[in-house]
């Protein structure tokens, strides 16, 4: 059986391998270990080949493995679909917060982080693919929210965050990736301090990294095929 630390030996020479096809530092990308549902032993696992990044969908799953592997020193990122009645627990117990994509959320966020926490890194979500069932700010209205975002205490906005269609079709995962790329330099040149790109999955690492991914999120390439989310977990 294939063990964590292999799995993350094959995903790390992937990044590196499709950075250097388009002449980009593998350094310029950071790998961000997906580790929902996946019990603490897992990511300490993980952390012990040398990943310190984790991603979790799950207020309450992920918000228990920070605190139990707090001596580790890991970064955690919320991914998920974040309710406002869960605010509260996502701005004190991760340092990330990857979807946002109302004005409600990220007011929350920033109401509620502790004064005593460095400024909670967030990225918009935009909903490049327009999927009905996906979370996202249309592209449209993408940038009055970046700048509002901005404005807000307590909080960093880093960047943009997308989760295209599946696609076997890597020309058109390369068209999503680049809208997002193109938003982010335009919100660049209207003042906004971005320097982050969450774009890329197990499955479409390459493109996302040929067209400016900063952050990839990988979860079944590093852990396996993913378990079934605690039933005391919705959110």
């Amino acid at each position: 059986m294939t063990t964590i630390p292999a799995r993350l030996q094959a995903v790390r020479a992937r990044i590196a391998a499709a950075a250097r096809a388009i002449g980009r530092d593998p350094a310029e990308v950071t790998l961000l270990a997906v580790s929902k549902t996946w019990p603490a032993e897992a990511v300490r696992e993980a952390a012990a080949a040398g990943q310190h990044s984790f991603g979790e969908n799950y207020v309450q799953e992920g918000a228990e493995k920070a605190a139990t592997l707090r001596a580790c020193g890991l970064e955690w990122h919320f991914i998920g679909p974040l309710q406002s009645n869960k605010t509260r627990a996502v701005a004190n117990a991760f340092d990330w917060v990857h979807g946002i994509d109302r004005l409600k959320i990220a007011e929350r966020l920033s109401a509620q982080r502790d004064v005593h926490l460095p400024p909670l890194d967030v990225c918009i979500q935009v909903n490049v693919s327009g999927e009905q069932s996906k979370g996202g700010v249309a592209p449209a209205d993408a940038a009055a929210l970046a700048h509002a975002v901005a404005a807000l205490p307590r909080l960093r906005l880093r960047g943009l965050m997308c989760i295209p269609e599946p696609s076997a079709d890597q020309a058109l995962l390369r068209a999503r990736f680049a809208q997002l790329r193109r938003l982010k330099d335009q919100l660049v040149a209207e003042g906004l301090a971005l320097d982050t790109l969450s774009m890329g999955m197990s499955d479409d690492i390459e493109a996302a990294i040929a067209e400016g991914a900063t952050i990839v999120r990988v979860g079944t390439a590093i852990f396996g095929a993913r378990r079934a989310p605690p039933a005391r977990h919705p959110a």
